[in-house]
């Protein structure tokens, strides 16, 4: 059991007050602060207090560091990557490959020579990447086709003439098929038509609002902010097939594979199948591979229900439930003082576990006398040799989040 520091990634998009507050240092930070990496993926392995950092320590060791269950179903990896996301800006939009697709397109680039670091890569590794999100603050989504009679709607709202095609489109076929044939069309327009209908388009959201639109309101605003931040992009356009989606604190998305999505705005932590695999399909100047994209996108309409995973409690202890096989995520709050919530939980530990303090701070005991303490923006690391372990409060009002192998 080991406290454990993670890496700040400085992408464009991120936030220069959000990450900074949590941990309590100088605020506006001087360069954006997107992601917080509690892992050991090779990009940014987390560090532990010896100096050493946490995908060595696996390596070294990884019967005592993940166990053998986890070791014969994944291997000598730690299956999870653990983040706390801070988004100021849009994300690109983006999905995941299936873990056959992932193996697939791993081995068809190697065979091809490709370079790791080539940017025209998709496929850095032959894993596959479902997610789950947990908003930390208000926190808003782009995810999953929404169902396309609703978003005929939205682009009838518009009342854009250029969109007429498309709208016929989708209105003659309102199912997988019709949003397939709609996006790969706009992603592959020539420049000079998408230059003039992306600004067809927010002009008409414009008018929308103007006349008091407010079914679409949403959807209509973040049009308009996404064409402000990435004129003349086709993604823009194709964000208007996609589920707008508001999530309070405490509430979760589970992303499986060929979810297209984009975060666009807010806090979150974000637990994933430790991987690097992206197919973009827009808001971004990165390459966009869309033959490939269109290999694993799903076009199949979801609701925000069918997104929205299952929780339970387990004692003072929020679980989120979700179908991948690597991570199960939990969030506790705990009282120093004990007059509302517990002081303290226990854990028995089986396989690796991080646990990364949101607010307050927090100890942890063992078994064998070793008490660890950590503050917000801070983890610990529990390995599978590890004693079971129990977690004290050590401030009036804490909070962390557990990633663990179900």
């Amino acid at each position: 059991m080991k406290l454990l520091a993670g890496v700040i990634r400085p992408y464009a998009w991120g936030s220069r007050t959000a990450l900074a507050q949590m941990r309590g240092a100088p605020s506006p930070s001087a360069h954006p602060e997107a992601e917080l990496w509690f892992g050991a993926h090779p990009a940014s392995p987390a560090t532990l207090e010896s100096g050493s950092d946490l995908l060595s320590v696996i390596e070294d060791d990884p019967a005592s560091a993940l166990g053998a269950a986890v070791i014969d179903q994944f291997g000598p990896r730690l299956p999870y990557l653990l983040k706390i996301l801070a988004a100021q800006e849009p994300l690109s939009l983006q999905a995941h490959p299936s873990a056959e697709q992932a193996a697939e397109g791993f081995a068809r680039e190697n065979a091809s020579g490709l370079r790791f670091d080539a940017p025209e890569r998709n496929y850095r590794d032959g894993w596959h990447k479902p997610e789950l999100v947990v908003a930390l603050t208000d926190f808003d989504v782009l995810a999953g086709f929404r169902d396309p009679h609703r978003t005929v709607e939205l682009l009838r709202s518009l009342q854009v003439p250029a969109l007429d095609p498309y709208l016929g489109l989708l209105a003659g076929q309102p199912d997988d098929t019709g949003l397939r044939a709609v996006f790969t069309t706009w992603l592959t327009l020539p420049d000079s038509v998408i230059g003039t209908l992306v600004p067809d388009t927010l002009a008409g959201a414009v008018r929308a609002l103007e006349r008091g639109e407010d079914r679409f309101r949403l959807e209509l605003r973040s049009l308009l902010e996404l064409g402000e931040a990435y004129p003349g992009d086709p993604g823009v356009l194709a964000s208007l097939l996609l589920n707008r989606i508001h999530l309070r604190p405490g509430e979760a998305l589970y992303l499986a594979a060929g979810n297209l999505h984009a975060y666009l705005h807010g806090t979150a932590v974000e637990l994933m199948a430790n991987s690097d695999n992206v197919l973009r399909g827009g808001l971004t100047p990165k390459h966009i591979d869309v033959p490939e994209l269109l290999r694993v996108l799903d076009f199949t309409p979801v609701s925000l229900d069918e997104l929205t995973p299952e929780s339970t409690t387990v004692g003072s202890e929020l679980v989120y439930l979700t179908p991948a096989p690597e991570f199960r995520l939990s969030r506790v709050h705990l009282d120093g003082t004990g007059m509302h919530q517990p002081s303290s939980v226990s854990f028995g530990v089986s396989g690796p576990q991080i646990i990364a303090v949101l607010s307050g701070r927090i100890t942890v005991s063992a078994g064998d006398g070793h008490d660890v303490t950590a503050s917000a923006c801070d983890a610990v690391w529990i390995a599978d040799s590890d004693p079971d372990v129990v977690v004290h409060a050590a401030s009036s009002d804490t909070e962390f989040v557990r990633a663990f192998v179900p």
